[in-house]
């Protein structure tokens, strides 16, 4: 008889330990948005940890604790944008036919951009003068978006893309849809069908000749 084994029951400090980091998880969540809606509507002078505290209804001794300073909140910004932008495109549904999951995640991309507007100006636009993220972050921040490269390596394998490494297609994909979108954002295309023709055309440069 194979022995079955059953987890333990978290017990109090488990559960109190689990609630405790659930709390923690939402009050930094909380501080984000407070921080990126005042970024958005108020510009950058705005990010004082007085002012996100009073804000968001706590003291500034648990901004400085979870952050550390000003420009440790300006990278969790920048991180939490990349997260975001991930979780846009982990919901795509997934197909079986590679080549239609990558069609699909480019309108994805786009909606995150322009849903995100806080967040996208933080990490593209230079929001916040004199910010830098460390290369950690922009490390983080690339990975966040590692699906592309997954899902053009499963295009190369099913011979719809030409053999070369993924991350170049990505890259260059990425590079034509922020083109789009940035043009998008400043008031200078309508609606999203130049930004389709450009990520549409940098894929056909890649697609194998049959």
């Amino acid at each position: 008889m194979t022995e079955q084994h059953v987890s333990a029951p978290l017990g109090l400090q488990g559960a109190y330990l689990l609630g405790e980091r659930a709390s923690h998880d939402e009050l930094r969540s909380r501080l984000l948005d407070v921080a990126v809606n005042l970024l958005r509507a108020q510009g950058p002078e705005s990010l004082t940890m007085r002012r996100i505290s009073s804000e968001a209804g706590c003291t500034t001794t648990v901004i400085y604790t979870m952050f550390g300073n000003r420009e440790g909140l300006a990278e969790a910004l920048y991180l939490e944008g990349f997260e975001r932008f991930r979780r846009y495109m982990e919901a795509v549904p997934n197909r079986r036919d590679p080549f239609e999951y990558l069609t699909a995640l480019g309108p994805a991309y786009r909606q995150a951009c322009l849903s995100e507007p806080g967040y996208y100006s933080l990490m593209f636009e230079r929001a916040i003068p004199g910010f830098e993220p460390s290369e950690r972050a922009r490390t983080l921040a690339r990975a966040a978006l590692n699906i592309f490269d997954r899902v053009i390596a499963d295009c190369i394998a099913g011979g719809y893309l030409i053999p070369t490494q993924p991350r170049k297609i990505a890259d260059a994909l990425w590079a034509a849809a922020q083109g789009a979108i940035s043009l998008e954002r400043a008031g200078h295309l309508r609606d999203g069908r130049t930004y389709e023709a450009v990520t549409t055309a940098t894929i056909c440069c890649y697609l194998v000749n049959k």
